[in-house]
């Protein structure tokens, strides 16, 4: 279950929000959607999974339950962070999975390696940041909206089976790697490289390449980001100098 920030609502009605007479509404994300979501991101037992915005705790639950990962819930409304609970006792995954009362936006999240989010572009954006400072190689999927400027690594549409009030029959999801930091001029055994980068897209002398968390390309060569130390396949090592 997912909280929407109804933002634009709130702009056209303005008279509605002075009132305090609208509500907030919950969004559920459907079963198949939750499974999709855990799939796309690759979840498996060592993860920590935490989403941003909980609801009633069914996908860190499904993560615990399917795949026996960890799991933290972030959620703003104190009777959802309570079912939450209550819905992690029923299915038996209370000692593997946290429900804790707090704003996305401020709330610890640096720690998980799979993030989840149904959130508005708004909440998106800014939440970017946050993202892209998490330990490479962290996945992130969101359902249905995506970020203004960061292109994802991979994005889904699936069918929905299960009702998905005001959101059609299709779901889409979107997966991003968060990319080690490369920018910079690197030495190695030959002349020194400088390598430019776009999120997980890089510039290398001029040769395009990409980056999926640790692990880098461009070009022939293969290898993978270990602190200021590029690793190749064959043995080679480049030094970050700058």
């Amino acid at each position: 279950m997912r909280r929407l920030l109804l933002l634009l609502l709130a702009c056209a009605a303005p008279a509605l929000a002075d009132e305090n007479d609208w509500q907030v509404p919950f969004i559920t994300t459907p079963g198949d959607v939750v499974e999709r979501m855990l799939e796309l991101a690759g979840t498996k037992s060592g993860d920590l999974v935490a989403d941003l915005g909980s609801g009633d705790g069914r996908i860190v639950i499904a993560a615990a339950r399917k795949y026996g990962a960890r799991g933290l819930g972030i959620e703003l409304d104190a009777k959802l962070v309570e079912l939450s609970r209550e819905n992690a006792r029923k299915a038996g995954v209370s000692d593997r999975v946290a429900f804790v009362q707090g704003d996305v936006l401020e709330a610890d999240f640096s720690k998980a390696s799979v993030v989840t989010v149904y959130l508005l572009p708004n909440l998106i954006s800014q939440l970017e940041p946050r993202f892209l400072a998490l330990k490479p190689g962290t996945r992130i999927v969101s359902h249905t909206f995506h970020m203004p400027s960061w292109r994802p690594d991979r994005s889904v549409t699936l069918r929905v089976t299960q009702p998905h009030p005001g959101q059609g029959d299709e779901s889409t999801l979107f997966l991003w790697i968060v990319p080690a930091d490369v920018r910079g001029v690197w030495k190695g055994a030959g002349r020194p490289v400088r390598i430019e980068q776009n999120y997980q897209e890089i510039d290398v002398d001029g040769a395009r390449g990409t980056l999926a968390g640790n692990a880098i390309a461009w070009g022939k060569f293969r290898g993978r980001v270990e602190g200021n130390r590029i690793v190749g396949a064959d043995g080679g090592v480049l030094t970050r100098e700058r």
